[in-house]
């Protein structure tokens, strides 16, 4: 009896210590952060609750107050200014995925053999807005790369790699410069990592989230193996 007494009273003990923390998540990691969420909350017993968006406008949530308390950016810039502003601790900084940019068609059957043919032979290409999504940072060097500026008048602008993704998806755009975690079908070219900067995703403890448990626990979870193993298995590198 007493047995089953110290059992319970452990389990309530370890529920009263569970935490919640606060994500706020780069559009492309989305499913990433989702799968190590539920391996986070096996682990710990914490929750992590995951909102995603385009860096730079998760950024500018931060900056106005939204209560998030770990930031899982889409490059390295962004953190570090949230540092400088105030709104992020610099020790916690650390590269958690870099990332792969693919020009993609979700036609199989389209000929990717000569990249820049298809991309001059494509009537529309999505991009992220390379203003706010590094993503979108990453294709326009790669477009400036390979010398095809006259194909910016066929570009279509998605606010992040998300909506970069459904353009092409929907065949409203025949070619789209994609993350390399979103690709499962179609065509696909990797671009060579010398033609844009490397795509260093960077994570940060904000300053909401600095007295929070479950926000020091998850970014100590993202280092783990368990977390590495994950990351890789949807495409990302983890060394920068």
């Amino acid at each position: 009896m007493r047995c089953v007494l110290a059992a319970i009273f452990l389990v309530l003990a370890g529920a009263a210590r569970a935490d919640t923390v606060l994500v706020a998540v780069a559009t492309n990691f989305r499913p990433v952060a989702e799968a190590l969420a539920e391996g986070f909350a096996a682990e710990t017993g914490h929750r992590a609750e995951i909102s995603a968006a385009a860096t730079g406008k998760l950024a500018a949530q931060i900056a106005a107050g939204a209560p998030f308390d770990v930031f899982l950016a889409a490059d390295a810039a962004t953190p570090e200014r949230l540092v400088r502003e105030g709104f992020a601790d610099g020790g916690s900084i650390f590269t958690y995925a870099v990332g792969r940019l693919v020009l993609w068609s979700a036609d199989p059957g389209l000929d990717l053999g000569d990249p820049a043919a298809a991309l001059r032979a494509a009537r529309h290409v999505a991009i992220a807005n390379p203003d706010i999504a590094p993503y979108g940072k990453a294709a326009a060097q790669t477009i400036a790369f390979m010398h095809l500026q006259d194909i910016s008048d066929r570009l279509v602008t998605g606010e992040n790699i998300g909506q970069a993704y459904a353009l092409v998806a929907s065949r409203a755009a025949e070619l789209g410069f994609v993350a390399a975690s979103a690709v499962t079908d179609g065509r696909g070219w990797t671009v060579p990592a010398d033609h844009h900067d490397p795509i260093r995703q960077d994570a940060v403890l904000l300053t909401h989230g600095a007295g929070n448990p479950a926000a020091t626990a998850f970014l100590a979870y993202l280092r783990s193996d368990a977390a590495i193993a994950v990351i890789g298995r949807f495409g990302y590198g983890t060394q920068p």
